[in-house]
C-alpha cells in the first residue's frame, strides 16, 4: 500500500538554488522510498521531522483504523461465549475428529482410526477451546456423511453450513448406497465415538479421487445454535479385491515374501526369490542372517540400493516367535542358540549354560564366528529346541546397516539375556546335543 502513495515535494525540499531542473525535480511524483532519500540528504533533521510528520501520521492512522476494523468484525463473528447462544452464523462450537482416519481405506472394512481404535468425534468451544461437557449441546446428535475429498484444505479454514452441504456425495446412479452402518453417534459429555461404518464404492470417480468423512449436528437437535462441522483429512477407498494384494505392517515370519514392499506379486523380485527358494519372510529374513550378499545377488542388478533398504527396513520390522533352535560343533565343543530366523543369540562352551554373545569375550566370539559358519553350511544339523527356560518374549529385528556392500550378521543380534538352564533343561540340552552329534557323523 505505502508502495503506491506519492506526493510532490515542492522548492522548499530543495536546497534553495531554484534552478529550472531543480524546480522540475521537486515537482515530479516520487515513491516513499526515494522521498525520504531526497529529505535525509537535503534537509536538518529538525526540518526531516517536521516535513514528514503529517505524512507518516496519516498513514499509521489509516492502517490501525482497517486493522481495528477487521479485529472487531472478527471478533463479533468468530468468538461467542457458551452463554451466548448465538444467531445464525455463529461459529462458536465446531466439531472436530479427534484422531486420523487411515489413508487408505478398502469398501466394505469397517472404518477405523489410523491406530486401528473407534474413531471419535468432540465437539468444542472455540473461545475457551475447552470440550463442552455440559448444556444441551454436550449431548446433540451428529450424524456421519461423506465429503468429496477436495473439500478444503486448510485444517483453520472456516466454512458456511451451504458449502458443506454442497460437499456431500452419494452414491454413484445404480450402487448401494455409499456409506452404510451407524450413521449417527449421540455425544455425551461432549465426545462420542463412531461405530461400525463402512464404505461400499471406491473414491476414483471423484474429483480428486479422494473422499473425508463429515460430521454435521442433526437438523433440529440444536434449536438456533451454529454448531460447525467436522471435516477428517481426505483419504483413498480401493475396492475389496484389492486388499489380497496388500502390504503388511508389520509383515508376520510365514507372509509370503510379495506382501513386504518392493516386491510386487508375480513381479520380477517375487519370480526370483520364488526361483531361490525364498517363499516366506522368514525365509528371506534367514537367508539375509546367513549370507545378505547372496540375496542381494538373488535380487539381482535391477534391485537399487534405495529398494533393498526398504526390502530389508520392512522385513527387519516382522514380530519374531519364541522358537529358538541349537546347533553343537563337536569338534570345536561348541553350542550355539539361534532365535527363529537364524540368528546367533546365545552359546555355551560346556554343552549346558548359555551366554548371551553379548557377554562373550573376544576369543570366544571368535570361536562362535566359526561355529556359526559351520552351522549355516549344514543348516540340517540344526534342531529346534523345546526347553522352556530358553523362551524370550517376542520381539521385532533390530535394523542393521543395509547399504550394498554388504550386511554384518554381528550388527543385527539382538540383547538376548539368556539365563543358566535348570537341571532338566541341561539334562534336555546335552540329549540335545548328543543328537546333534550323532547327525553329524552320519
Amino acid at each position: 500500500m505505502l508502495g503506491k502513495r506519492g506526493f510532490v515535494l515542492e522548492d522548499e525540499f530543495g536546497d534553495g538554488g531554484g534552478g529550472e531542473s531543480t524546480v522540475r525535480e521537486s515537482k515530479r511524483q516520487l515513491t516513499f522510498e526515494s522521498a525520504v532519500r531526497h529529505v535525509m540528504t537535503s534537509l536538518s533533521m529538525q526540518e526531516v521531522a517536521s516535513n514528514l510528520e503529517p505524512f507518516v501520521r496519516r498513514v499509521v492512522r489509516e492502517e490501525l483504523e482497517r486493522v481495528i476494523e477487521l479485529y472487531m468484525h472478527s471478533s463479533s463473528s468468530s468468538r461467542p461465549t457458551l452463554n451466548r447462544y448465538g444467531t445464525s452464523g455463529s461459529r462458536g462450537w465446531r466439531l472436530h475428529f479427534m484422531n486420523k482416519v487411515p489413508d487408505a481405506i478398502f469398501t466394505g472394512n469397517r472404518i477405523k482410526a489410523e491406530d486401528n481404535g473407534a474413531i471419535k468425534i468432540v465437539l468444542f468451544d472455540v473461545s475457551s477451546g475447552m470440550i463442552v461437557k455440559a448444556g444441551s449441546l454436550s449431548s446433540v446428535k451428529v450424524e456421519i456423511l461423506v465429503l468429496n475429498g477436495d473439500f478444503g484444505c486448510d485444517a483453520e479454514e472456516d466454512w458456511t453450513e451451504t458449502d458443506f452441504d454442497s460437499s456431500v456425495i452419494c452414491e454413484r446412479e445404480g450402487k448401494r448406497p455409499l456409506i452404510t452402518g451407524e450413521l449417527h453417534v449421540t455425544l455425551k459429555d461432549g465426545v462420542g465415538e463412531i461405530g461400525d461404518i463402512t464404505l461400499t464404492d471406491n473414491s476414483k470417480w471423484t474429483r480428486s479421487g479422494k473422499f473425508r468423512l463429515g460430521a454435521r449436528a442433526v437438523r433440529g437437535t440444536c434449536h438456533a445454535e451454529r454448531v460447525r462441522e467436522a471435516r477428517s483429512e481426505a483419504f483413498v477407498v480401493k475396492d475389496q479385491r484389492g486388499e489380497s494384494y496388500r502390504k503388511h505392517h508389520p509383515p508376520s515370519l510365514n507372509d509370503e515374501v510379495w506382501r513386504l514392499e518392493k516386491i510386487s506379486k508375480d513381479g520380477v523380485f517375487h519370480n526370483r526369490l520364488a526361483g531361490g527358494g525364498i517363499e516366506t519372510v522368514r525365509d528371506l529374513l534367514r537367508l539375509f542372517a546367513r549370507d545378505p550378499c547372496s540375496l542381494r545377488s538373488l535380487l539381482g542388478n535391477g534391485m537399487s540400493n534405495k529398494k533393498w533398504e526398504a526390502i530389508i527396513r520392512h522385513a527387519t520390522s516382522c514380530p519374531l516367535d519364541n522358537k529358538r533352535y541349537v546347533y553343537h560343533n563337536t569338534g570345536q565343543h561348541v553350542g550355539l542358540m539361534f532365535n527363529s530366523v537364524y540368528k546367533v543369540v546365545a552359546a555355551t562352551f560346556d554343552g549346558f549354560n548359555f551366554v548371551s554373545v553379548d557377554n562373550l569375550s573376544s576369543y570366544q566370539m571368535s570361536l562362535v564366528e566359526m561355529v556359526k559358519r559351520d552351522a549355516y553350511r549344514n543348516q540340517n544339523n540344526i534342531s529346534e529346541s523345546f526347553c522352556p527356560m530358553i523362551d524370550a518374549p517376542s520381539t521385532a529385528l533390530q535394523l542393521p546397516d543395509v547399504s550394498s556392500e554388504g550386511l554384518s550378521l554381528d550388527g543385527q543380534v539382538s540383547n538376548f539375556q539368556v539365563a543358566h538352564q535348570d537341571t532338566n533343561c541341561q539334562s534336555w540340552l546335552a540329549a540335545s546335543f548328543m543328537h546333534t552329534s550323532l547327525l553329524q557323523m552320519e
